[in-house]
């Protein structure tokens, strides 16, 4: 079922040879990578938005090489426990590390979903869109997402910006969030390593507007980076890549080996319509 709606005019899009279009004739093309581009202009705002070409080269390597896999098994395995049918939207979906693994596991499982992902980087879409698996990809904000109302039965946020008045508007009735955040001593010593005074992260109240928390895990390990290059792709994955003085970057340059604790929480939520 297509369920992506005109960011212009918000009525439905239809599905013809390569395109989208909707009754008032605005109309999208799939790229060559195979995603749409519904990412209007004013909904970007005045700055670059998304992870830029490089870093997510540098972040798709890094997931390959399996640091984070812990966390996909389990996100996979809190999807399935809560997935009967319907559609899964991977809000802030990336190049598609996690997106293809629920994909992977679904089918495995022979239980039907139509899966959706959108990311405000069109590079990251791209990406996403080239490991040619049966998902539908679009450039697209989390502010405004282009999809119908109450048309999808679960939503995936992992480590993204969180918008839940769009999140429940395009939920189903009885529909389930699935979250991922940094816990309170996630790449504890890498902060040590960078900074003069590092700071655990604060974890903040589960409670939602709109939702009841249903299900909670915490996933807490230790990896171990051999070499600079993973080192700086893993940091370069972080927002403190965006906010850290050079001198400091400097400090985690010198370094070949880094060990350091990866901790999430994944938590599931269901729609509370009270």
């Amino acid at each position: 079922m297509d369920i992506l709606i005109c960011p212009v005019c918000g009525k439905k899009l239809g599905f013809s040879g390569k395109t989208y279009v909707c009754p008032e004739r605005h109309s999208f093309d799939i790229s060559k990578s195979g995603y749409v581009n519904l990412l209007l202009s004013k909904h970007i705002g005045r700055t670059v938005h998304g992870d830029n070409k490089l870093m997510l080269q540098a972040r798709r390597s890094f997931l390959e090489k399996g640091y984070y896999s812990p966390l996909r098994e389990e996100l996979c395995g809190m999807v399935q426990r809560n997935f009967r049918s319907g559609v899964i939207l991977d809000a802030g979906c990336g190049e598609g590390y996690y997106t293809s693994a629920i994909y992977g596991q679904l089918e495995q499982s022979e239980i039907a979903a139509e899966i959706y992902g959108i990311d405000i980087s069109k590079i990251a879409v791209e990406m996403a869109a080239k490991r040619r698996n049966n998902i539908t990809y679009a450039a697209a904000s989390v502010f405004h997402i282009p999809v119908e109302d109450s048309s999808c039965s679960m939503i995936v946020t992992l480590f993204a910006p969180y918008c839940g008045e769009e999140f429940r508007r395009i939920l189903a009735p009885d529909g389930m969030m699935i979250m991922a955040i940094p816990s309170e001593n996630h790449l504890w010593e890498m902060k040590r390593a960078i900074y003069d005074i590092p700071y655990k992260n604060q974890v903040k109240p589960y409670e939602l507007e709109g939702f009841r928390l249903e299900e909670k895990k915490r996933i807490s390990y230790r990896i171990t980076l051999e070499s600079q290059e993973d080192i700086q792709s893993l940091f370069s994955m972080t927002p403190y890549y965006y906010r850290t003085a050079a001198s400091q970057k400097e400090r985690l340059s010198l370094l070949d080996r880094l060990e350091t604790m990866a901790d999430f929480e994944l938590l599931a939520y269901r729609v509370d319509r009270k």
